[in-house]
């Protein structure tokens, strides 16, 4: 611990690199440049917040392409944090069966698909995190956020975004991730200054141009807990939209091992008996 806060503080106190031409750079709030060591703090507190315990939630995927039929996916996921960060079990409902995926945050990002046709699950790469699933725009990338564990940074400042104070961050990929998708050049994400949740993230090109949004629209109290209710994700090029929605939750669950197991998941996963369902 005390070695990982030498070095927090350390590259706290270094200057921030300046970005490489085929990346996109700073754009600091104040004109000038931001206190880094600030930024850096506010960042770390983020990837230590969330959902205590483990829990599970029930979500719609609405998609509201620009040209052609609306329509809904629905799906489930069961969360919890292991000694790597965020660990989350995803599956979605089709007409060709049941889609599972097991997706690991923090900054060794990893993920695991496995479908009805599929016998065992099989890791994913990094590229593939990026393809959109199920014909929607949701993506394991939106839900893995690694970008929030890169190293390579520069804190902006604190910005007013969708009319709250945010904490303001452009961050860059690593050289494989860079090397796999090179049309991805940063992710700039605006963290909430009070409730320490994501207000907003853009995927953007070498040059700086949107490729994707991705945005917080509201949040839900449930006990004491604090979570993410509703995003949008939007691509520039083709204009379509989908909306995640939480219709569900359950809070503060003891759940087996084997649920956030890769093996596991051609096993279907319930939640256990008794639990209390808090719908919306």
């Amino acid at each position: 611990m005390a070695t990982a806060l030498f070095f927090a503080l350390l590259a706290g106190l270094l200057p921030a690199q300046t970005p490489a031409a085929n990346r996109p750079a700073p754009v600091f709030v104040s004109g000038g440049t931001a206190d880094q060591a600030e930024g850096r703090q506010a960042l770390e507190e983020f990837r230590a917040a969330g959902i205590a315990g483990a829990y599970w939630l029930e979500f719609t995927l609405r998609v509201l392409p620009h040209k052609g039929a609306e329509r809904t996916v629905h799906g489930q996921l069961f969360g919890r944090r292991n000694a790597q960060g965020p660990l989350t079990r995803l599956s979605l409902v089709n007409p060709d069966g049941p889609q599972n995926w097991l997706i690991q945050s923090g900054p060794q990002p990893a993920s695991w698909q496995q479908n009805a046709n599929q016998p065992t699950a099989r890791a994913l790469t990094a590229a593939e995190s990026l393809a959109p699933i199920s014909g929607t725009d949701l993506t394991l990338f939106d839900l893995q956020m690694p970008f929030l564990y890169w190293d390579d940074f520069a804190y902006e400042g604190i910005a007013k975004v969708r009319s709250r104070p945010a904490y303001s961050f452009l961050l860059y990929p690593p050289a494989d991730l860079v090397a796999a998708r090179p049309d991805l050049g940063a992710v700039r994400v605006a963290l909430d200054t009070q409730f320490h949740a994501l207000v907003q993230a853009e995927l953007l090109d070498p040059k700086g141009g949107l490729i994707k949004s991705i945005s917080v629209l509201d949040l839900k109290k449930v006990g004491e807990q604090w979570f993410v209710k509703s995003i949008d994700l939007r691509h520039r090029s083709t204009r379509d939209k989908t909306r995640f929605e939480v219709t569900a939750a359950a809070l503060n669950l003891t759940l087996p091992d084997a649920i956030f197991a890769p093996e596991s998941l051609g096993t279907p996963a319930a939640l256990p008996e008794g639990v209390k369902v808090e719908r919306f």
